[in-house]
């Protein structure tokens, strides 16, 4: 007789879903990737259809149609009342008989601590922060972009550089490399030429993620624009970090400030450097650590949280995609 499904672990990101079919004792029974959770392009049905394809597959693979507990944590579930809408749509899928649905943010901050106790902030295409404690207290923000307070972020860090350059071109900023290094990586000579091909669509708009790595290249050059834009991540990622640690009252505790997404994974020397002594100064107990683990772990390590299963368990699953790989 095989082992039951405990928990069913989806996490959905913009781009990519990933889910995994857990059993009690920390036996990782399937796993299956799906594609992007874009609830506000598509609608909360249709969203929840996309994640369906990757369930039924991992279900399939792991020998049945329902887990225990649903422990989702999904892009786009910004606010509590999204979380509640997302719910109920995956409760009325029947994948389980109890669902949690949290911010992606939050898988990332489990994949990264030993316990559900510590602070995360992410920084990918956008920026958030959440923080946990044991006993069921966190703190979050909204993360839904300037309206909320948001600063950062690749895509946010890309416009900031257009910004800069367009103005050191036409003469009502401060000279930058960016105005060169901008459209040279698109094979443009100039600033102009970058701003008629992204207006025009002739460069489509989802390609300005590709120039957060130009930016930190030409800030490694010593371009001193492009320096004070990653000094002002730094400051954000640490504000973000010191404010979740004083809600949860851990600023003074040893406690560990989880750092991940594609931009703070990169480990940029001088970013790295920045958001570290900031954070010494600012939050001097808190262990900041970069997390390279699958956010599907902590999905799953917070459904075996919820369902109080033993630290065996935590131990077993995160072996598992230790030895998984990314």
């Amino acid at each position: 007789m095989g082992l039951t499904a405990s928990v069913l672990a989806i996490d959905a990101g913009n781009s990519k879903t990933d889910v995994a079919v857990v059993a009690a004792d920390g036996t990782v029974l399937a796993t299956a990737r799906g594609g992007g959770f874009r609830p506000p392009a598509v609608g909360v049905e249709r969203a929840v259809d996309a994640l369906a394809d990757a369930v039924g597959r991992a279900f399939a693979a792991a020998g049945t149609t329902s887990a225990d507990h649903v422990a989702a944590c999904l892009a786009n579930a910004d606010l509590p009342v999204e979380e509640e809408r997302l719910a109920a749509a995956l409760h009325a899928r029947a994948w389980g008989t109890a669902v949690e649905v949290r911010n992606d943010t939050f898988a990332v901050l489990r994949a990264g601590v030993a316990e559900p106790r510590g602070v995360a902030v992410v920084c990918g295409a956008g920026i958030n922060c959440v923080g946990m404690r044991p006993d069921g207290r966190t703190a979050r923000f909204p993360a839904i972009g300037r309206i909320s307070g948001d600063w950062g972020g690749g895509w946010g860090l890309a416009e900031e550089a257009l910004w800069y350059a367009a103005r050191a071109e036409d003469g009502r900023g401060e000279p930058t490399a960016l105005a060169r290094t901008l459209p040279g990586h698109f094979g443009l000579d100039s600033m102009y030429a970058l701003i008629e091909a992204l207006h025009l669509g002739h460069v489509g708009s989802d390609r300005r993620h590709e120039l957060t790595p130009v930016l930190f290249a030409t800030a490694t050059a010593g371009d001193t624009i492009a320096r004070a834009l990653v000094d002002r991540l730094a400051e954000e990622v640490v504000a973000m970090a010191a404010v979740a640690l004083a809600r949860l009252d851990l600023l003074g505790e040893e406690t560990p400030v989880v750092l991940g997404g594609s931009v703070l994974a990169a480990r940029h020397p001088q970013l790295d450097g920045a958001l570290r002594d900031r954070l010494a100064a600012r939050a001097p107990k808190a262990v900041p650590r970069v997390v390279t683990a699958r956010p599907v772990l902590g999905a799953a390590l917070l459904g075996l949280d919820r369902a109080g299963a033993p630290a065996a368990a935590r131990e077993r699953v995160r072996a598992h995609f230790a030895s998984a790989g990314r």
